[in-house]
């Protein structure tokens, strides 16, 4: 348990779960130079099932809603092993258990996603027919919908495990990644970047049409509720910008009872005293078909209340 001079943060174990950790704790031991700040690192089910999809993986394991790379930590939350748990935000549930919650996040990265390629030259110089991994159905969506041409597969593994994958396999011609963890991983995001198996190319696919995910490039911060300590020590690194958007684009994915495995894509951006709100939301299920997009703007004081008019004006 959580003292004023002691806290057990806990992360998964990947490259860049790794990063997001030590970049937790660095503003921790900033903000509390006496604390002693330890880690602990745990295997969620979302790291030890790479055999199946992550579509699949929820019904294999019943995980479900849970979210499959949150359910041991919060396991860990739960039993007092850990007083923080850090996680990508687009990976946790818009709904959490109630003795959880998110008390805080880190200043975001980059929302971007990047598609990644053999050669230089993004999505106009993928051939026709071409054959693009992910494992993000948004993404799946989304590229589809963009060029119906392009068949998409699917692909398991860490940031550096999919790159190499890329260079290596003739069969696959992209991977779509998020610019958020290609950043924070030292990686050359939008250029040349070497792998085990050769160069591979990033290029930014169009941000007006390729709507992020909801918390993407957000580090956040959960605790058990009434936990006081932890949550003080966690409410000291909040960066309130970057919380005021994922609460708007969170409240939009409530709205529709969406989860991780929604294809739903989600923007916001400050404009002075305005939030300006953007979703697209796509037919769940095989068929790609047409979605339902809306713009909306509102006070920076009321991201729910935005997340509720965009949600409301989806046609």
């Amino acid at each position: 348990m959580s003292t004023p001079n002691k806290l057990v943060v806990g992360t998964r174990g990947s490259a860049l779960a790794l990063v997001q950790a030590e970049m937790t704790e660095g503003l921790l031991r900033k903000a509390f130079p006496e604390a002693e700040i330890v880690r602990k690192v745990i295997t969620t089910t979302g790291d030890r099932r790479t055999d199946v999809s992550l579509a699949e993986v929820a019904k294999v394991e019943g995980v479900f809603d849970k979210g499959v790379f949150i359910k041991e930590l919060e396991i860990a939350l739960e039993n007092g092993e850990i007083d923080i748990a850090v996680h990508s935000l687009k990976d946790v549930p818009t709904v959490l258990e109630d003795q959880f919650e998110i008390v805080s996040v880190l200043e975001r990265a980059p929302v971007a996603d990047l598609l990644i390629t053999k050669n230089a030259g993004g999505l106009e110089a993928l051939p026709q027919g071409a054959k693009v991994a992910s494992s993000s159905c948004r993404r799946q969506k989304m590229l589809k919908w963009l060029r119906p041409d392009i068949e998409m597969v699917d692909i398991r593994g860490n940031v550096p495990t999919r790159l190499r994958k890329l260079a290596e396999n003739p069969e696959i011609d992209g991977i779509i990644l998020a610019e958020a963890g290609l950043v924070r991983l030292g990686y050359n995001a939008t250029g040349e970047m070497s792998t085990e198996a050769g160069s591979v190319f990033g290029c930014a696919v169009d941000p007006e049409q390729f709507l992020p995910a909801a918390g993407q490039g957000a580090v956040g911060l959960e605790v058990r509720k009434g936990d006081e300590c932890s949550a003080n020590f966690a409410k000291a690194i909040n960066h309130a910008p970057t919380m005021t958007r994922i609460t708007a684009e969170r409240e939009f994915l409530r709205l529709l009872n969406g989860g991780c495995h929604t294809p739903v894509g989600v923007s916001t951006q400050f404009f002075g005293d305005k939030l300006l709100m953007e979703g697209i939301v796509f037919p769940e299920g095989e068929a790609i078909g047409d979605p339902m997009q809306a713009e909306v703007s509102g006070s920076v004081n009321e991201p729910l209340k935005v997340a509720q008019t965009l949600f409301k004006s989806l046609s």
